[in-house]
Protein backbone atom coordinates (compact mmCIF):
# COMPACT_ATOMS: atom_id res chain seq x y z
CA UNK A 1 0.00 0.00 0.00
CA UNK A 2 1.60 3.26 -1.57
CA UNK A 3 0.16 6.10 0.64
CA UNK A 4 0.23 9.86 -0.27
CA UNK A 5 3.25 10.91 2.34
CA UNK A 6 4.10 14.46 3.74
CA UNK A 7 5.23 16.64 1.08
CA UNK A 8 7.18 19.41 2.80
CA UNK A 9 6.99 21.74 -0.16
CA UNK A 10 3.49 21.94 -0.56
CA UNK A 11 2.94 22.41 3.49
CA UNK A 12 5.40 25.57 3.52
CA UNK A 13 3.43 28.23 5.63
CA UNK A 14 -0.08 25.76 5.73
CA UNK A 15 -2.28 26.02 8.13
CA UNK A 16 -2.64 22.45 9.06
CA UNK A 17 -5.69 20.32 10.23
CA UNK A 18 -4.17 17.06 11.95
CA UNK A 19 -6.54 14.40 12.82
CA UNK A 20 -4.23 12.65 16.00
CA UNK A 21 -5.45 10.21 18.18
CA UNK A 22 -5.15 11.70 21.97
CA UNK A 23 -7.71 8.88 23.39
CA UNK A 24 -5.98 8.48 26.33
CA UNK A 25 -7.04 7.03 29.34
CA UNK A 26 -7.54 9.74 32.23
CA UNK A 27 -7.75 9.53 35.91
CA UNK A 28 -9.30 12.89 37.69
CA UNK A 29 -8.52 14.64 34.42
CA UNK A 30 -4.32 13.67 34.60
CA UNK A 31 -3.21 11.75 31.92
CA UNK A 32 -2.54 7.85 32.70
CA UNK A 33 -0.45 7.22 29.41
CA UNK A 34 0.39 9.50 26.83
CA UNK A 35 2.03 7.20 24.57
CA UNK A 36 -0.36 8.09 22.05
CA UNK A 37 0.30 11.77 22.07
CA UNK A 38 4.43 10.88 21.89
CA UNK A 39 3.32 9.41 19.08
CA UNK A 40 2.29 12.43 17.02
CA UNK A 41 4.92 14.61 18.04
CA UNK A 42 6.78 13.76 15.09
CA UNK A 43 5.21 15.25 12.69
CA UNK A 44 3.88 18.22 14.89
CA UNK A 45 7.54 19.19 15.05
CA UNK A 46 8.05 19.25 11.74
CA UNK A 47 5.09 21.36 10.58
CA UNK A 48 6.39 23.64 13.16
CA UNK A 49 9.83 23.36 11.19
CA UNK A 50 7.59 24.25 8.17
CA UNK A 51 6.19 27.33 9.95
CA UNK A 52 2.92 25.83 9.50
CA UNK A 53 -0.40 26.95 12.21
CA UNK A 54 -1.52 23.44 13.26
CA UNK A 55 -4.91 22.85 14.10
CA UNK A 56 -5.51 19.27 16.21
CA UNK A 57 -8.74 17.41 15.95
CA UNK A 58 -9.39 14.15 17.96
CA UNK A 59 -11.72 12.01 19.68
CA UNK A 60 -12.11 11.19 23.64
CA UNK A 61 -13.74 8.13 25.05
CA UNK A 62 -17.42 7.60 24.37
CA UNK A 63 -19.68 10.61 24.76
CA UNK A 64 -22.29 9.23 22.31
CA UNK A 65 -22.48 12.58 19.57
CA UNK A 66 -23.25 15.07 23.44
CA UNK A 67 -21.05 17.20 24.90
CA UNK A 68 -19.62 15.48 28.14
CA UNK A 69 -17.11 17.82 30.40
CA UNK A 70 -15.50 14.79 31.51
CA UNK A 71 -14.02 13.70 27.88
CA UNK A 72 -12.85 17.27 27.37
CA UNK A 73 -9.42 17.43 25.76
CA UNK A 74 -8.39 20.43 27.69
CA UNK A 75 -6.51 18.57 29.82
CA UNK A 76 -4.51 16.63 26.87
CA UNK A 77 -3.97 20.56 25.87
CA UNK A 78 -2.33 20.92 28.67
CA UNK A 79 -0.17 17.89 28.81
CA UNK A 80 0.76 18.71 24.79
CA UNK A 81 1.83 21.76 25.81
CA UNK A 82 4.34 20.60 28.21
CA UNK A 83 5.24 17.81 25.96
CA UNK A 84 6.18 20.40 22.87
CA UNK A 85 7.55 22.72 25.35
CA UNK A 86 5.24 25.03 23.86
CA UNK A 87 2.47 27.21 23.79
CA UNK A 88 -0.38 25.34 23.24
CA UNK A 89 -3.98 26.79 22.67
CA UNK A 90 -7.39 25.29 23.78
CA UNK A 91 -10.83 26.14 21.98
CA UNK A 92 -13.95 24.40 23.80
CA UNK A 93 -15.37 23.62 20.47
CA UNK A 94 -14.31 22.41 16.96
CA UNK A 95 -16.75 23.97 14.18
CA UNK A 96 -18.26 27.37 14.18
CA UNK A 97 -17.67 30.69 14.69
CA UNK A 98 -15.75 30.81 17.45
CA UNK A 99 -13.77 28.37 16.23
CA UNK A 100 -12.99 30.33 13.26
CA UNK A 101 -11.87 32.81 15.01
CA UNK A 102 -9.74 31.18 17.46
CA UNK A 103 -7.90 29.48 14.06
CA UNK A 104 -7.91 33.38 12.37
CA UNK A 105 -5.70 34.07 15.26
CA UNK A 106 -3.09 31.94 15.16
CA UNK A 107 0.67 32.07 14.07
CA UNK A 108 2.90 30.57 11.96
CA UNK A 109 4.14 27.23 14.54
CA UNK A 110 1.41 27.97 17.04
CA UNK A 111 -0.72 25.29 17.91
CA UNK A 112 -4.51 25.04 18.45
CA UNK A 113 -6.68 21.47 20.05
CA UNK A 114 -9.94 22.01 19.07
CA UNK A 115 -12.77 20.20 21.27
CA UNK A 116 -13.50 16.58 21.50
CA UNK A 117 -15.22 15.63 17.93
CA UNK A 118 -17.48 13.07 18.90
CA UNK A 119 -19.38 15.69 20.68
CA UNK A 120 -21.18 15.92 17.80
CA UNK A 121 -23.13 12.92 16.55
CA UNK A 122 -22.32 13.88 12.80
CA UNK A 123 -19.16 12.85 12.97
CA UNK A 124 -19.41 9.01 13.26
CA UNK A 125 -22.58 9.73 10.50
CA UNK A 126 -20.10 10.84 8.57
CA UNK A 127 -22.34 13.87 7.07
CA UNK A 128 -20.41 15.70 4.20
CA UNK A 129 -21.74 19.39 6.03
CA UNK A 130 -19.82 17.94 8.93
CA UNK A 131 -16.92 17.12 6.89
CA UNK A 132 -16.87 20.61 5.13
CA UNK A 133 -17.60 22.50 8.14
CA UNK A 134 -14.09 21.67 9.35
CA UNK A 135 -12.34 21.27 6.31
CA UNK A 136 -12.82 24.80 6.17
CA UNK A 137 -10.69 25.66 8.97
CA UNK A 138 -7.35 24.78 7.23
CA UNK A 139 -5.53 24.03 3.80
CA UNK A 140 -4.32 20.89 4.22
CA UNK A 141 -5.30 17.95 6.00
CA UNK A 142 -3.29 15.01 7.40
CA UNK A 143 -3.88 12.10 9.12
CA UNK A 144 -1.92 11.02 12.35
CA UNK A 145 -4.59 8.74 13.75
CA UNK A 146 -3.87 5.32 12.47
CA UNK A 147 -5.97 3.93 15.25
CA UNK A 148 -9.07 5.15 14.10
CA UNK A 149 -8.79 4.72 10.75
CA UNK A 150 -11.03 1.14 10.45
CA UNK A 151 -13.62 4.24 11.28
CA UNK A 152 -15.56 5.78 8.25
CA UNK A 153 -15.99 8.88 10.07
CA UNK A 154 -16.39 12.51 8.89
CA UNK A 155 -12.65 13.31 10.47
CA UNK A 156 -11.17 10.41 8.97
CA UNK A 157 -13.00 9.96 5.07
CA UNK A 158 -14.98 12.96 5.49
CA UNK A 159 -12.21 16.00 5.04
CA UNK A 160 -10.32 14.46 2.66
CA UNK A 161 -13.10 14.78 0.08
CA UNK A 162 -12.40 18.62 0.79
CA UNK A 163 -9.03 18.89 1.40
CA UNK A 164 -5.62 17.96 0.04
CA UNK A 165 -4.85 15.30 2.30
CA UNK A 166 -1.39 13.20 3.96
CA UNK A 167 -0.60 10.63 5.95
CA UNK A 168 1.69 11.57 8.83
CA UNK A 169 5.10 10.48 9.73
CA UNK A 170 3.83 7.83 12.31
CA UNK A 171 0.98 6.31 10.31
CA UNK A 172 3.07 5.61 7.66
CA UNK A 173 5.18 4.13 9.99
CA UNK A 174 2.59 1.63 11.39
CA UNK A 175 1.75 0.93 8.05
CA UNK A 176 4.64 0.40 7.08
CA UNK A 177 5.77 -1.98 10.23
CA UNK A 178 2.58 -3.68 9.97
CA UNK A 179 2.88 -4.76 5.97
CA UNK A 180 6.22 -6.14 6.71
CA UNK A 181 4.44 -8.77 8.75
CA UNK A 182 2.44 -9.83 5.98
CA UNK A 183 4.85 -9.67 3.08
CA UNK A 184 7.93 -11.81 3.23
CA UNK A 185 8.27 -11.92 6.76
CA UNK A 186 11.84 -13.00 8.31
CA UNK A 187 11.47 -16.42 9.84
CA UNK A 188 10.43 -18.03 11.34
CA UNK A 189 8.03 -15.66 11.84
CA UNK A 190 6.33 -16.10 15.22
CA UNK A 191 2.86 -14.37 16.51
CA UNK A 192 2.31 -14.02 20.14
CA UNK A 193 -1.38 -13.69 21.38
CA UNK A 194 -2.90 -13.41 24.49
CA UNK A 195 -5.33 -11.05 26.40
CA UNK A 196 -8.98 -11.53 27.87
CA UNK A 197 -10.89 -11.43 24.61
CA UNK A 198 -10.92 -13.18 21.52
CA UNK A 199 -13.28 -11.01 19.24
CA UNK A 200 -11.33 -8.23 18.29
CA UNK A 201 -8.07 -10.99 17.64
CA UNK A 202 -9.95 -14.00 15.51
CA UNK A 203 -9.72 -12.46 12.48
CA UNK A 204 -5.93 -11.57 12.68
CA UNK A 205 -5.16 -15.21 14.32
CA UNK A 206 -7.02 -16.58 11.48
CA UNK A 207 -4.81 -14.51 8.38
CA UNK A 208 -1.86 -14.44 10.13
CA UNK A 209 -1.79 -18.23 11.28
CA UNK A 210 -1.83 -18.59 7.57
CA UNK A 211 1.70 -16.75 7.04
CA UNK A 212 3.41 -17.57 10.60
CA UNK A 213 5.58 -20.12 11.50
CA UNK A 214 3.89 -20.50 15.16
CA UNK A 215 1.28 -19.14 16.71
CA UNK A 216 1.64 -18.94 20.53
CA UNK A 217 -1.50 -18.52 22.42
CA UNK A 218 -2.15 -17.02 25.93
CA UNK A 219 -4.66 -15.22 28.59
CA UNK A 220 -8.65 -15.39 28.40
CA UNK A 221 -7.57 -16.42 24.27
CA UNK A 222 -5.99 -19.55 24.99
CA UNK A 223 -9.31 -20.58 27.03
CA UNK A 224 -11.18 -20.81 23.53
CA UNK A 225 -8.35 -22.71 22.45
CA UNK A 226 -8.38 -25.24 25.09
CA UNK A 227 -11.94 -25.44 25.34
CA UNK A 228 -11.81 -26.39 21.27
CA UNK A 229 -9.25 -29.23 21.65
CA UNK A 230 -11.63 -30.61 24.81
CA UNK A 231 -9.71 -29.22 28.23
CA UNK A 232 -11.91 -28.51 31.07
CA UNK A 233 -11.15 -24.61 31.71
CA UNK A 234 -13.24 -24.54 35.02
CA UNK A 235 -14.38 -21.41 35.85
CA UNK A 236 -11.84 -19.65 33.97
CA UNK A 237 -12.88 -16.39 31.68
CA UNK A 238 -14.60 -17.03 28.05
CA UNK A 239 -15.49 -14.72 26.05
CA UNK A 240 -19.19 -15.25 24.71
CA UNK A 241 -20.56 -13.98 20.99
CA UNK A 242 -22.63 -11.25 21.09
CA UNK A 243 -26.31 -12.00 19.92
CA UNK A 244 -26.26 -11.29 16.61
CA UNK A 245 -23.73 -13.76 16.13
CA UNK A 246 -25.61 -16.07 18.33
CA UNK A 247 -28.17 -16.21 15.68
CA UNK A 248 -25.61 -17.07 13.00
CA UNK A 249 -24.37 -19.99 14.91
CA UNK A 250 -21.25 -18.70 15.54
CA UNK A 251 -18.86 -19.90 18.55
CA UNK A 252 -15.39 -18.47 18.71
CA UNK A 253 -14.59 -21.85 20.74
CA UNK A 254 -16.02 -23.63 16.99
CA UNK A 255 -13.41 -20.47 15.48
CA UNK A 256 -10.54 -21.36 17.75
CA UNK A 257 -11.45 -25.27 16.56
CA UNK A 258 -11.42 -24.65 12.63
CA UNK A 259 -7.81 -22.40 13.55
CA UNK A 260 -6.52 -25.76 15.44
CA UNK A 261 -8.18 -27.72 12.39
CA UNK A 262 -6.65 -25.79 9.65
CA UNK A 263 -3.26 -25.76 10.99
CA UNK A 264 -2.94 -29.42 12.19
CA UNK A 265 -0.61 -31.06 9.00
CA UNK A 266 1.81 -27.49 9.80
CA UNK A 267 4.71 -28.09 12.19
CA UNK A 268 7.55 -25.85 13.70
CA UNK A 269 11.19 -27.58 13.86
CA UNK A 270 12.06 -26.39 17.65
CA UNK A 271 16.15 -26.92 18.07
CA UNK A 272 15.82 -27.65 14.32
CA UNK A 273 14.32 -31.23 14.82
CA UNK A 274 11.70 -31.09 17.22
CA UNK A 275 8.50 -31.29 15.17
CA UNK A 276 6.02 -28.74 17.44
CA UNK A 277 2.25 -27.77 16.44
CA UNK A 278 1.95 -24.60 14.15
CA UNK A 279 -0.90 -23.54 17.19
CA UNK A 280 0.39 -23.58 20.51
CA UNK A 281 -1.75 -23.39 23.59
CA UNK A 282 -0.90 -23.49 27.37
CA UNK A 283 0.17 -26.87 28.92
CA UNK A 284 0.43 -25.89 32.06
CA UNK A 285 -1.57 -22.64 34.12
CA UNK A 286 -1.50 -21.02 37.29
CA UNK A 287 -4.78 -21.41 38.60
CA UNK A 288 -6.95 -19.19 41.84
CA UNK A 289 -10.59 -19.17 42.64
CA UNK A 290 -10.31 -15.30 42.13
CA UNK A 291 -8.23 -12.56 40.42
CA UNK A 292 -7.02 -11.51 43.70
CA UNK A 293 -6.82 -14.43 45.42
CA UNK A 294 -3.32 -14.92 46.83
CA UNK A 295 -3.29 -18.85 47.23
CA UNK A 296 -2.45 -19.78 43.98
CA UNK A 297 -1.80 -23.85 42.60
CA UNK A 298 -0.19 -24.38 38.81
CA UNK A 299 -1.65 -27.28 37.06
CA UNK A 300 -0.12 -28.54 34.16
CA UNK A 301 -2.51 -29.84 31.45
CA UNK A 302 -0.91 -32.26 29.84
CA UNK A 303 -0.90 -35.36 32.28
CA UNK A 304 -2.69 -36.96 35.20
CA UNK A 305 -2.82 -33.60 37.06
CA UNK A 306 -5.83 -32.18 35.25
CA UNK A 307 -7.82 -34.37 37.80
CA UNK A 308 -6.48 -31.35 40.35
CA UNK A 309 -8.68 -28.66 38.25
CA UNK A 310 -11.85 -27.82 40.23
CA UNK A 311 -15.09 -26.29 38.72
CA UNK A 312 -14.38 -23.26 40.91
CA UNK A 313 -11.13 -22.35 39.67
CA UNK A 314 -9.70 -19.62 36.83
CA UNK A 315 -6.83 -20.23 34.68
CA UNK A 316 -5.17 -16.85 35.09
CA UNK A 317 -1.26 -16.96 33.84
CA UNK A 318 0.45 -19.35 31.93
CA UNK A 319 2.68 -21.76 34.15
CA UNK A 320 6.22 -21.89 33.93
CA UNK A 321 6.83 -25.01 31.31
CA UNK A 322 4.17 -23.17 28.76
CA UNK A 323 6.83 -20.20 29.81
CA UNK A 324 9.87 -21.77 29.24
CA UNK A 325 8.49 -23.66 26.21
CA UNK A 326 7.15 -20.31 24.46
CA UNK A 327 10.88 -18.55 25.31
CA UNK A 328 12.91 -21.17 23.58
CA UNK A 329 10.81 -20.64 20.17
CA UNK A 330 10.61 -16.67 20.70
CA UNK A 331 14.74 -17.00 20.89
CA UNK A 332 14.64 -18.91 17.20
CA UNK A 333 12.42 -16.50 15.94
CA UNK A 334 13.48 -13.75 13.29
CA UNK A 335 10.50 -11.60 13.55
CA UNK A 336 7.74 -11.26 16.37
CA UNK A 337 4.76 -9.99 16.55
CA UNK A 338 2.83 -9.67 19.76
CA UNK A 339 -0.82 -8.45 20.95
CA UNK A 340 -1.93 -9.29 24.34
CA UNK A 341 -0.95 -10.23 27.59
CA UNK A 342 -0.21 -13.98 28.97
CA UNK A 343 -2.10 -13.52 32.28
CA UNK A 344 -3.74 -10.81 34.68
CA UNK A 345 -0.25 -9.27 34.61
CA UNK A 346 -1.82 -6.38 36.84
CA UNK A 347 -2.05 -8.95 39.98
CA UNK A 348 1.84 -9.77 41.13
CA UNK A 349 1.00 -13.39 41.23
CA UNK A 350 -0.33 -13.75 37.95
CA UNK A 351 2.44 -11.68 35.91
CA UNK A 352 5.49 -14.06 35.48
CA UNK A 353 4.08 -15.50 32.26
CA UNK A 354 3.68 -12.10 30.87
CA UNK A 355 7.15 -10.78 32.15
CA UNK A 356 8.74 -13.62 30.80
CA UNK A 357 7.95 -13.52 27.55
CA UNK A 358 7.82 -9.64 27.49
CA UNK A 359 11.71 -9.73 28.17
CA UNK A 360 12.74 -12.72 25.60
CA UNK A 361 10.89 -10.64 23.25
CA UNK A 362 13.12 -8.04 23.88
CA UNK A 363 16.18 -9.79 23.94
CA UNK A 364 15.39 -12.36 20.87
CA UNK A 365 17.08 -10.13 18.02
CA UNK A 366 14.33 -10.33 16.27
CA UNK A 367 12.34 -7.35 14.66
CA UNK A 368 9.54 -6.65 16.91
CA UNK A 369 6.46 -5.43 16.67
CA UNK A 370 4.56 -5.45 19.62
CA UNK A 371 0.37 -3.92 19.70
CA UNK A 372 -2.68 -3.42 21.93
CA UNK A 373 -3.47 -1.43 24.95
CA UNK A 374 -3.04 -3.29 27.97
CA UNK A 375 0.77 -5.13 26.03
CA UNK A 376 1.56 -2.01 25.82
CA UNK A 377 0.16 -1.38 29.85
CA UNK A 378 2.83 -4.16 30.33
CA UNK A 379 5.66 -3.30 28.80
CA UNK A 380 5.98 -0.12 30.37
CA UNK A 381 5.03 -1.84 33.69
CA UNK A 382 7.98 -4.09 33.32
CA UNK A 383 10.31 -0.82 32.04
CA UNK A 384 10.85 -2.65 28.67
CA UNK A 385 9.01 0.05 26.13
CA UNK A 386 12.06 1.36 24.15
CA UNK A 387 13.69 -2.66 23.56
CA UNK A 388 11.36 -3.27 20.87
CA UNK A 389 11.49 -2.38 16.88
CA UNK A 390 7.68 -0.94 17.00
CA UNK A 391 5.12 -0.26 19.36
CA UNK A 392 1.68 0.30 17.99
CA UNK A 393 -0.87 1.54 20.36
CA UNK A 394 -3.28 1.53 17.31
CA UNK A 395 -5.50 -1.33 18.83
CA UNK A 396 -8.63 -2.23 16.36
CA UNK A 397 -7.49 -1.33 13.72
CA UNK A 398 -3.85 -2.55 13.45
CA UNK A 399 -5.60 -6.03 13.81
CA UNK A 400 -8.23 -5.37 11.58
CA UNK A 401 -5.77 -4.36 9.03
CA UNK A 402 -3.16 -7.67 9.50
CA UNK A 403 -6.83 -9.38 9.30
CA UNK A 404 -6.45 -8.34 5.38
CA UNK A 405 -9.42 -6.29 5.24
CA UNK A 406 -9.20 -2.50 4.02
CA UNK A 407 -9.42 0.42 6.15
CA UNK A 408 -11.47 3.13 4.96
CA UNK A 409 -9.21 5.80 6.27
CA UNK A 410 -5.94 4.49 4.63
CA UNK A 411 -7.67 4.25 1.08
CA UNK A 412 -8.43 7.57 1.06
CA UNK A 413 -5.11 8.65 1.34
CA UNK A 414 -3.43 6.01 -1.35
CA UNK A 415 -1.54 7.62 -4.00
Amino acid sequence: MKLISLDEKQLINKTVLVRVDYNVPLKNQKIVDDSRIKTSLPTLKLLQKLDCKIILLSHLGRPEGKKDTNLSLEPVAQHLAKLLQTRVEFVNDCVGSKVEKNVAKLKSKEVLVLENVRFYAEEKKNTAKFAQKLSVLADVYVNEAFSACHRSHASIVGIPQFLPSYAGLALVKEVEALSKLMKNPARPFVMVVGGAKISDKIDAVTNLSQIADAVLVGGGVANNFLKADGYEIANSYLQDVPADLKKQNVSYVAVAKKIIDDNKTQRLLKDDYIPLPKILYPIDVVTAKSINSQKTKEICLANGEKKKVTQDLMYLDIGEKTTRLYQEIILQAKTIFWNGPMGVFEQPQFSRGTKEIARTIAKAGAMSIVGGGDTICAINKFGLQSRYDYVSAAGGASLEFLSGKELPGLKVLEN
